[in-house]
């Protein structure tokens, strides 16, 4: 059993959401990465996804597109993000995933990628701009490696293409949760809750069910994991700290942890 498998059994059994928290590899500077990291861990997340820093990122808004230029131009290769997932599972100790978009994993090229992943200790890998109908190669490349492969659904994503995703994705499916890119919201949307239930049969007894995109407040996290997901995953909402503070570390770094054990709070189905 891998270690996020482990997670989600483990918080399934307390009857708990999971909390799973980006990052954008290298900003504001690669030195940050592991200590935002460890804060989001005291804070209580349960999963991390680290980003590598990409030029042209399609499915992110503004907070996470501004956050890869900072990490660019502080000199973030691929490379370097593979070794800070290494160092974070070290030192903090749960599952770490990257998202990457394909670019830089076909140009390290497919072995070559997942095998330095492997080595790293990177449990899962997210490719937002890789449709599963072109996944083959990717997929057996990352299999050999005993590296997840965690593919996204979204909105219009047709019942039948939905059972091919669930099909190949493993550790989690990574639920888009509205049309358009990543971005702290201010409310749910309705329509959130309803896709929740229209996904979740085709998920339960086969892979967790992570919901992202737009998730930002404590009372988006309960609601979504009351609509029977097991996890949600937050990105924006921390990457704006980083950005709010990137000049008192310090004060970035209790912020993060502030806000992670809010948003963890509100993941327990019971709380």
């Amino acid at each position: 059993m891998s270690d996020i498998e482990k997670v989600f059994q483990k918080l399934k059994a307390q009857g708990d959401g999971a909390l799973i928290g980006y990052v954008t590899g290298g900003d504001p500077e690669p030195r940050f990465t592991p200590v935002i990291a460890e804060a989001l861990v005291k804070g209580g997340v349960d999963i991390l996804e680290v980003g590598i820093p990409f030029s042209d990122p399609i499915a992110d808004g503004p907070t996470i597109q501004a956050a890869s230029v900072r990490a660019l131009e502080a000199g973030t290769v691929p490379k370097m993000v593979l070794g800070m997932a290494g160092e974070i599972k070290r030192e903090c100790g749960v599952p770490v995933v990257i998202l990457t978009y394909f670019n830089p994993v076909f140009r390290m090229g497919l072995e070559n990628f997942f095998r330095l992943a492997s080595n790293c200790g990177v449990d899962g890998v997210v490719v937002p701009d890789l449709p599963v109908e072109e996944a083959d190669d990717y997929c057996k490349a990352a299999g050999a490696c005993g590296v997840y492969t965690i593919f996204l659904a979204a909105p219009s994503t047709s019942m039948e293409r939905l059972r091919k995703i669930v099909g190949c994705t493993s550790g989690f499916l990574y639920l888009v949760s509205h049309f358009g890119v990543t971005g702290a919201r201010e409310s749910l949307e309705d329509s959130t809750v309803q896709l929740i239930k229209r996904v979740l049969p085709y998920t339960a007894g086969q892979v967790p069910l992570a919901v992202g995109f737009g998730v930002s407040k404590p009372e988006h996290v309960k609601c979504i994991i009351q609509s029977g997901a097991d996890g949600v995953i937050v990105g924006s909402a921390f990457v704006k700290i980083v950005n709010r503070h990137q000049e008192n570390a310090s004060r970035m770094l209790e912020e993060i942890e502030k806000a992670a054990c809010e948003l963890k709070e509100a993941s327990k189905r019971l709380g």
